[in-house]
């Protein structure tokens, strides 16, 4: 099969793509023929080295994934071949950046006939994030307002949709036009450019002077002091990203008796992982939630998808397409 292999640490020039073995499902696990696999930034974190989670080299990258069950190993009863499923995580060298990967079987769920495989592999990553940020650390309740700061792409868009169904009011901020009516699109009452002077002034004027309730913030080195500003007196903050380090003032924290907290996907407990996509099924099905997709790129592409990941003006979530 074809697959994209680091052999080594370093920029976006070592994913190589290559003719590999195809796995096969031991106890307990699935092999998915991958229809498309999602990029993270986690992606690019991990490939340079510099991440927390190192995988034993060679591997393949990609957590992301939606496909088709191929095989199913001893032990596997609630999937067969032909089933159509999204991963929510693969196994430690065997990603989604391939034509097939393994995973457990406790990491697959189905996807609805209705959403592509494009679009499936945009939920495990994103979609588990944003409902863990929004529900389990940000505790959001209906009638509260939402400031999403980075509301244009992958768990910004999660984000969005996820609130609006749960009756919150999103104020969602992009750095373009283009990302601007994304957000509006996908269910925000309000969208601002973040990049525009005096957008925080907006903010305020929205929440009449109160500030909002709850902040989920994407991009915590350059916002994390202004979001105290913006927030409502017992308020919260939840950093998803961040980029490198930031200032703030602690007094701003203490004044408002604000709580910050933080998230990250892979240090998730397994039952709130259970939880968030059987709430993300739900959705799914019912029709609330609809993973938007930016670009469709060949698995060849792989190291460009790494560099774009990282660009701003994201309008949604970029995958590689076997």
């Amino acid at each position: 099969m074809r697959a994209i292999v680091v052999r080594a640490f370093g920029g976006p020039e070592v994913l190589t793509l290559e003719e590999t073995a195809t796995p096969t499902a031991g106890p307990g696990q699935v092999l998915v023929r991958v229809g498309a696999a999602g990029v993270n930034p986690a992606d690019t974190y991990i490939r340079g080295g510099s991440y927390a989670i190192k995988p034993p080299l060679p591997y393949t990258p990609g957590r992301d994934l939606a496909g088709t069950v191929e095989a199913v190993g001893d032990g596997v009863t609630a999937l067969k071949a032909g089933d159509r499923v999204y991963a929510d995580g693969v196994g430690e060298t065997s990603g989604g950046y391939a034509e097939f990967a393994v995973c457990e079987a406790r990491h697959l769920h189905r996807l609805p006939d209705r959403i592509s495989f494009a679009q499936g592999a945009a939920l495990g990553v994103p979609y588990g994030t944003a409902w863990h940020a929004l529900v389990n650390r940000g505790a959001a309740r209906a009638g509260e307002t939402l400031l999403v700061h980075g509301a244009s792409g992958g768990v910004g868009v999660a984000v969005v949709q996820l609130a609006r169904a749960r009756g919150l009011r999103i104020i969602g901020t992009a750095g373009t036009d283009a990302g601007l009516a994304l957000v509006r699109a996908q269910g925000a009452h309000h969208a601002l450019n973040h990049r525009a002077a005096g957008y925080e002034e907006e903010v305020r004027a929205l929440t009449g002077g109160a500030g909002v309730d709850l902040v989920v913030e994407m991009l915590a080195n350059v916002n994390l002091d202004r979001d105290l500003d913006l927030l409502a007196r017992g308020g919260r903050i939840v950093v998803v990203g961040n980029r490198g380090r930031t200032e703030i003032d602690a007094r701003k924290i203490m004044s408002r008796e604000a709580v910050v907290t933080g998230v990250m996907i892979f240090g998730i407990s397994p039952s709130d992982l259970a939880g968030a996509h059987a709430g993300i099924g739900a959705g799914l099905e019912n029709g609330t939630l609809n993973p938007v997709v930016g670009r469709e790129l060949p698995l060849a592409d792989a190291p460009a998808s790494h560099v774009a990941v990282m660009e701003s003006g994201a309008q949604g979530k970029i995958v590689l397409m076997p």
